[in-house]
């Protein structure tokens, strides 16, 4: 039988309790299940990173979640962290090393707001620390305070370049998204070409000009990923080029 397409995701590594456990959204997972009706693997984030390489060898696609951690700033030239800036070093070792392999095997990667910027510093892009900070640009932070519901549903427009992916995929050149981040897009990997702007004209989206499919996003298109047309289509692309990237593969054993 004709399996799905493999992706993995790399998970953070979380202290519950007197226990260290590798961790991943059920949101991430449900949305390649039902979206981009895929086959979910769950990629421990151990120190030192176990062999990417050796992992991506049997996958299709590498989906790069979010988080409640941010990337430690040592990695981007983001100066000293602050009390209360949350870290996962092995999250930021793993998804490193895992994208520089993905994007040498030309592997679909779908990156999520940390996996964004997870995606544009491994490119050798830059962070805003700490985005409400920045002169000229907004708060893009959810209300804690809000019911989930609210902090994920529609919080600000995106202008989508014209001719991209997301404006042909979406039929339109502006969108609707939710705003769940602290940290964002300061300088852009060279790499990487813009997809979606907010309208303080900070990067929401960009992807690869020199590979088959790797798109990062600042919002998170996995929530209500069914009942939203956009992040829908978001989703499926990705699916698709997963199961293209699968026919590849086996059509070269």
């Amino acid at each position: 039988m004709h399996r799905l397409p493999a992706v993995g995701l790399p998970t953070d590594s979380t202290v519950m309790g007197h226990h260290r456990f590798a961790v991943a959204g059920e949101k991430y997972v449900r949305a390649l299940v039902d979206a981009a009706e895929v086959t979910p693997w769950l990629l421990p984030s151990l120190q030192p990173p176990l062999p990417a390489a050796d992992w991506l060898q049997d996958l299709d696609g590498l989906l790069l979640t979010g988080a409640v951690s941010n990337i430690e700033p040592q990695h981007y030239e983001g100066g000293r962290t602050w009390p209360g800036n949350p870290h996962d070093p092995a999250r930021d070792a793993n998804a490193f090393a895992l994208l520089q392999a993905a994007l040498a095997l030309d592997l679909p990667v779908l990156a999520i707001c940390r996996g964004f910027q997870e995606l544009n510093v491994s490119l050798g892009g830059s962070l805003h620390p700490q985005v409400h900070a920045v002169p000229g640009l907004a708060d893009h932070r959810e209300d804690p305070q809000a019911a989930v519901a609210v902090q994920y549903g529609p919080a600000h427009s995106v202008q989508l370049v014209a001719g991209g992916w997301l404006s042909q995929w979406h039929g339109g050149d502006t969108a609707q998204v939710n705003s769940v981040h602290g940290q964002g897009i300061a300088r852009l990997a060279p790499a990487l070409q813009v997809e979606a702007t907010a309208g303080d004209g900070l990067v929401e989206a960009a992807r690869s000009g020199h590979h088959r499919f790797v798109l990062g996003v600042q919002w998170h298109p996995e929530w209500r990923v069914t009942q939203t047309p956009f992040y829908h289509a978001i989703f499926r692309a990705f699916g698709q080029a997963c199961r293209q990237y699968q026919q590849k593969r086996l059509d070269a054993r």
